[in-house]
């Protein structure tokens, strides 16, 4: 009897464990079940609205280069309703630049994801691992919160490799994602919580719901979201059922008890719990699957092959536009296919039905209201129990998904015509970039592509290449008289002739205004391109008629032969050059032959021109000191300043060593006034010590007296009046043209600064450029004086310059007077002043500042 009372006790109390054990797994299972339903909408939601933008992704990869219209035309058809994107962006280079919709999200335009902290690391990861990465949730440049889906787009460069173009990312409303996924739904009988900030699944940080429900025994499940996961957290709203205070008490009393319970009834308890999981387990998948496919819109239809009678669930009747519910039969679906498919849709059907195989195809409907869908249908066949042969299905609207398809066909075709049109500009472009566009012939950069291809082939055939470097002679001339069609027309004329006297192995090119190269090979020595050069020269020679003008010009040749020896091909060109260069110099229409001994001349000149240049830069250009003498009682009446050079090496140098490369260099007009300047220092000085020089002649170049800023500069320098003059060759004023020569002229007295004319006789100045000019002095060059002494007749020509100048009230001044003699008969003559060997050789400052100060003490003793 006491048996019997603990076994009715504990039976009892197991019962109410049992009960309670009950209780606590229907909880979880609620629990479970609910928080699945969450999950499902989550996954459906975030990897829809992902594979929304997959489309737009096709066509950036298509369309490179397209701008913010065409793209926000194609991103505006993947927003709908339902969906929770907030907007897609494009950002090329990592830098957001294109947008939709652009209203609202302004401020994200120009966000660089590498200078930005918040996005920098998912961008890259995207890049770098070439898949979709979804981060987030991210606080928006534009406000708000989202959810980032970042596509990685690589496009098709040169080599067919692929090129990193950017990144394309759709965001996801962080809010319409929870209101639509049933996060925010106030009847939810469970609270949740989202782990997995940027989905690294359970590892990851709370980024919804609070921190009770995570700490709080909670069911947990796993969402599935690109490139890794959430963990969901879920407690009911309440908590869970509280644990009785005796619970422990019970469990022992049990433990102590079980051995006298029954085997059955741990049996019976066993099946009784793996009944209770078994019925949840089924449950939570059939839910699992109905939110599937109630997510992805997919419907499901069961079709009996015997009596050709269809179920379709109610996603197919919204497919086909349809009411739910009723009967539906073989008709309902063949006679809703578009009459154009229909014959292919029903033969992949009674293909598969046929075979006992999988069922596929895709096809247009034409929907009760006229509208038109594709849709695509998969089947497989089964048999019941009866062995009635049934087929079972899915079928989903792809209209949006064919009518990007169609998009991006369309996109591919225009990129591929764009693609022909832009190979065909760039034909045209090379050709343009390659040729003169005057005469078509090719131009300097084409000629440098060639000219290391053509010397090797005529050394491979036996032959050396020839360079012709050709100048055409007295274009100008034809330029600015019959104007710049009359030019070109010479141009043209020119190329012809060229090209048919180069032929067909021949190349030729313009590298210049009037300059032209001609490449040919040499088979028997320079013989050939001496020939050849002289029929250029001949039939240039020859008139050319334009407009009823006979217009003849000639041409220069520089000729350089590729000997093999040099590495660099192209310094045929530098060789043509200095041929060409020394063919001008020695009277045009020949041709010269580059040699070692030319290029040792022009190396010298380039040396001498690097050294004048060097030397202006480091003051090495000074001013020495030839004195003039009255010629009546030998006292000094002034000095004459004279370049020099004090090179570093060879010590001082005359003019005559380096004026005529100064020439060239166009620096003698910096060389005078270096001199002018040191001249002004040294007059100042010899006053102050009281040397007693009364004037200073100075040489002023003719590009000096055509400086419109030389009366300004005169100015700053504050010249003393009757102190300084200056000496002009007499070559300077032989045009009556020359206002500004002129004006500059008559300004320089104005400043009280004496004029005279230098090297008088040797030019072509008459009587009346010298009442034009009226200078202070004439000076007779030293080639008229030097012969006075033993030619009578060139004493008259001597003694009739100074009459002249005597006669315009103009001081005479001799230079070259080498010996006493020179000064007896010049002071015969009447000529005012005298300088020369005979009485002072040229001075620096203080050399002269000795000589005079010894002729002082010479005259006082």
């Amino acid at each position: 009897m006491a048996i019997a009372v603990v076994v009715i006790a504990v039976c009892a109390a197991f019962a109410d464990h049992q009960n309670k054990v009950v209780s606590d797994q229907a909880a979880r299972a609620d629990v479970l079940a609910e928080v699945n339903v969450v999950r499902a909408r989550l996954e459906g939601n975030i990897n829809g609205n992902l594979q929304l933008a997959r489309g737009l992704v096709a066509a950036v990869t298509t369309e490179p280069y397209m701008g913010q219209q065409r793209f926000a035309e194609l991103a505006s058809r993947l927003f709908n309703e339902e969906s929770q994107l907030r907007n897609i962006a494009g950002a090329p280079d990592l830098v957001i630049s294109l947008m939709y919709p652009m209203a609202g999200n302004e401020k994200a335009i120009g966000l660089d994801y590498r200078n930005n902290d918040q996005q920098r690391a998912a961008a890259l990861r995207a890049r770098d691992e070439r898949k979709l990465v979804l981060a987030g949730p991210v606080d928006l440049q534009q406000g708000g919160q989202g959810f980032i889906g970042r596509f990685p787009v690589f496009v098709k460069s040169a080599g067919n490799t692929d090129r990193f173009w950017g990144i394309v990312s759709a965001v996801v409303d962080v809010q319409r994602l929870y209101q639509a996924s049933g996060l925010l739904d106030k009847n939810l009988g469970i609270e949740v919580a989202l782990i997995g900030d940027d989905a690294p699944g359970a590892k990851g940080v709370r980024f919804f719901g609070d921190e009770r429900v995570v700490n709080g025994d909670p069911v947990t499940v796993d969402v599935l979201v690109p490139s890794g996961s959430w963990r969901i957290a879920a407690i009911p709203k309440g908590g869970w059922p509280s644990t009785p205070a005796n619970a422990w008490l019970l469990r022992a009393i049990m433990t102590a008890a079980a051995a006298l319970i029954l085997s059955p009834f741990l049996l019976a308890g066993r099946l009784v719990d793996e009944r209770q999981r078994n019925y949840w387990e089924l449950h939570r998948l059939s839910q699992r699957l109905e939110l599937a496919l109630e997510a992805s819109a997919i419907g499901v239809w069961e079709h009996n092959l015997e009596t050709n009678s269809l179920a379709w669930d109610n996603r197919v009747n919204e497919i086909y536009g349809k009411e739910p519910g009723g009967p539906r039969g073989y008709p309902d679906w063949a006679g809703a296919i578009h009459p154009a498919d229909l014959p292919r849709a029903l033969a992949d059907f009674d293909e598969a039905v046929a075979r006992r195989g999988t069922y596929s195809s895709e096809y247009r409907i034409v929907r009760p209201d006229g509208e038109i869908r594709h849709v695509r249908s998969r089947a497989i066949i089964y048999e019941t129990a009866n062995n009635s042969p049934r087929m079972v299905g899915a079928e989903w609207d792809v209209t949006s998904d064919v009518m990007l398809n169609t998009d991006l066909v369309r996109a591919k075709q225009l990129a591929e015509s764009k693609n022909a049109e832009l190979e065909a500009a760039k034909a045209r472009t090379e050709h343009v970039a390659m040729h003169d566009s005057l005469t078509d012939l090719p131009n300097r950069r084409y000629l440098d592509q060639v000219l290391d291809d053509y010397a090797a082939k005529a050394r491979l055939n036996g032959g050396r290449a020839a360079l012709l470097h050709v100048d055409l002679d007295r274009f100008k001339h034809i330029n600015d008289t019959l104007g710049h069609a009359a030019g070109d027309a010479m141009l043209v004329h020119a190329a012809s002739v060229l090209k048919s006297n180069a032929g067909d192995r021949g190349f030729v090119a313009r590298v210049g205004g009037d300059e032209f190269v001609v490449l040919c090979t040499m088979d028997d020595g320079d013989a050939q391109a001496a020939a050849l050069a002289d029929r250029i020269i001949e039939e240039m020679r020859r008139p050319v008629y334009y407009n009823g003008h006979q217009c003849r010009f000639g041409v220069s040749v520089g000729i350089a032969i590729d000997d093999g020896t040099s590495a660099d091909t192209r310094q045929l060109l530098v060789n043509g050059d200095i041929a060409l260069y020394r063919a001008k110099r020695r009277g045009r229409n020949r041709h010269e032959f580059f040699s070692g001994e030319l290029q040792s001349e022009i190396v010298n000149t380039k040396r001498i021109a690097d050294e004048i240049l060097a030397g202006l830069e480091r003051n090495q250009f000074i001013a020495f000191y030839q004195p003039q003498f009255s010629a009546r009682t030998r006292e000094i009446v002034g000095v004459e300043a004279l370049a020099r050079w004090n090179h570093p090496e060879k010590g001082i140098l005359t003019p005559d060593v380096f004026l005529k490369t100064a020439e060239e260099l166009n620096v003698v007009s910096i060389i005078d006034q270096k001199i002018l300047q040191q001249s002004l220092l040294d007059f100042e000085a010899w006053s102050a010590r009281k040397i007693g020089v009364p004037r200073v002649s100075v040489n002023v170049s003719a590009r000096r007296l055509h400086d419109e800023q030389l009366i300004a500069s005169l100015r700053d320098l504050n010249i003393r009046k009757g102190t300084f003059s200056f000496e002009l060759v007499e070559s300077i004023f032989l045009d009556d043209n020359d206002d500004l020569a002129t004006w500059n002229v008559e300004q320089i007295k104005q400043l009280g600064i004496d004029i005279e004319i230098d090297d008088f006789g040797t030019g072509y100045a008459s009587i009346v450029s010298l009442l034009k000019l009226q200078p202070r002095r004439l000076k007779i060059d030293r080639q008229l004086v030097d012969p006075i002494v033993n030619s009578p007749q060139q004493r008259q020509v001597v003694s009739s310059i100074i009459e002249i100048g005597k006669s315009l009230g103009i001081e005479i001044v001799a230079e070259g007077v080498e010996t006493m003699e020179h000064a007896r008969l010049l002071k015969a003559l009447g000529c005012d002043i005298l300088q020369g060997y005979a009485f002072g050789q040229p001075l620096d400052s203080d050399g002269l500042e000795r000589f005079v100060r010894s002729r002082r003490l010479s005259v006082a003793g």
